[in-house]
């Protein structure tokens, strides 16, 4: 077990691959390629270096359930190196533990539990070594831990491609809003982009630039139902049939719905995340639940609303807002056709139908995947042979 490297912010940003903090705590598994870079001399490779089968472990934090989050290596890493705010664990003995059983192991409610339980709290928590003296690990044999490890794996890969998937669906459809809605070079009559081949422009007061003649600008107000969610956060329940959307970042679920259909849903505090659904859920207070009355306004309403609340938190009022009132939300405008004739955005809402088809499948694949690991640790359930 070894601490990593006490960088510079001089050495940030340039050099050889590095393995942050946040990259652990975010993933099982450490990615294939790391987006961070660090000057480091071949000394500092060699003795911070990353292998197949190495565990790290976050091993400081602020609050005491980021602690000990794990990711594991499956290759080898030349020239990388990784944070001194991380543990490296590297096994001394093979056909022990198997590294992918390990990923799921030790993320797992009753590791967490252990390690949380041995922390250290002063100003910040911090992971306690001693821990590693007296700690045991009730591991299944090796042959077990390969065939759970190796599916459960799989369940991993397979939420993850989803998640690219769902990220290149988000860039392309961001891509067209802006081609359509901000650069007006949707398809005119002929199929041909309409801006760029003539068409014309008149000067609108309220956005302050040029739209399309026959365009105006549109105040949100108008074109959705403006709620807020019923219920306190804590209405949520674990594995309820809807899904309940709060301020937070995390996906929750409840027993019962009161909104349905298309619906953009923007935190009014906290991380002011702004998230799209179809379909029937419920949401806490404090977010605020946009309901468009005409389906395709669903795209172009959630795209405009994006860009408008990362200029209000970016500070550009003076200061960093502490919560966007329904007022702000109402000032939000967009430039859409008099007559609402929007046949060209069908391709922006196929790409989020499909987008919710995989976002729904991950669900299914994370609560199985959870469902799984403690069964798999404790025996109840064994992975057969392939047919």
């Amino acid at each position: 077990m070894s601490s990593g490297i006490s960088s510079t912010k001089d050495q940030a940003g340039h050099g050889s691959p590095f393995l942050s903090f946040s990259v652990v705590f975010n993933n099982y598994f450490v990615p294939d390629a790391l987006p961070d870079l660090m000057d480091t001399s071949d000394k500092e490779k060699e003795t911070y270096s990353i292998k197949d089968g190495d565990i790290f472990l976050t091993r400081t934090s602020e609050v005491v359930d980021e602690l000990a989050m794990s990711c594991v290596a499956i290759k080898d890493y030349p020239n990388a190196s990784y944070s001194g705010f991380l543990k490296r664990l590297r096994p001394t003995q093979t056909n022990i533990t198997y590294p992918k059983f390990m990923a799921f192991y030790l993320r797992s409610p009753m590791f967490r539990k252990t390690m949380t339980n041995n922390a250290v709290m002063t100003l910040r928590a911090s992971l306690n070594e001693a821990i590693f003296s007296y700690l045991d690990l009730l591991l299944p044999e090796y042959n077990e831990q390969v065939k759970a490890g190796d599916l459960l794996y799989l369940l991993n890969e397979k939420i993850e491609l989803n998640n690219r998937i769902n990220a290149e669906l988000e860039a392309m459809a961001k891509t067209l809003y802006d081609y359509w809605f901000v650069q007006f070079d949707f398809p005119d009559a002929n199929g041909y982009p309409y801006k760029t081949s003539g068409g014309k422009m008149v000067y609108n007061p309220t956005l302050k630039r040029e739209i399309p003649e026959g365009w105006e600008a549109v105040s949100v107000g108008n074109i959705v139902d403006i709620k807020t969610g019923k219920e306190d956060a804590n209405y949520a329940t674990e594995n309820g049939k809807y899904h309940f959307f709060t301020c937070g970042e995390s996906a929750l679920r409840c027993d019962d719905f009161v909104f349905k259909g298309k619906a953009v849903l923007l935190a009014g505090n906290g991380s002011f995340s702004v998230k799209r659904y179809e379909g029937k859920f419920n949401a806490y207070q404090r977010t605020y639940v946009l309901i468009p009355k005409q389906d395709e306004l669903y795209a172009p309403l959630y795209f405009a609303v994006n860009d408008k609340v990362k200029t209000l938190t970016s500070g550009s009022r003076g200061s960093i807002v502490k919560f966007i009132t329904k007022g702000d939300i109402e000032d939000i405008y967009l430039p859409l056709p008099r007559n609402r004739e929007l046949d060209f955005v069908k391709t922006l809402n196929d790409c989020f139908k499909e987008s919710s088809r995989l976002y729904e499948q991950n669900l299914e694949l994370v609560s199985l995947r959870d469902w799984l690991i403690p069964m798999l640790m404790n025996g109840q359930v064994t992975v057969g042979e392939a047919s």
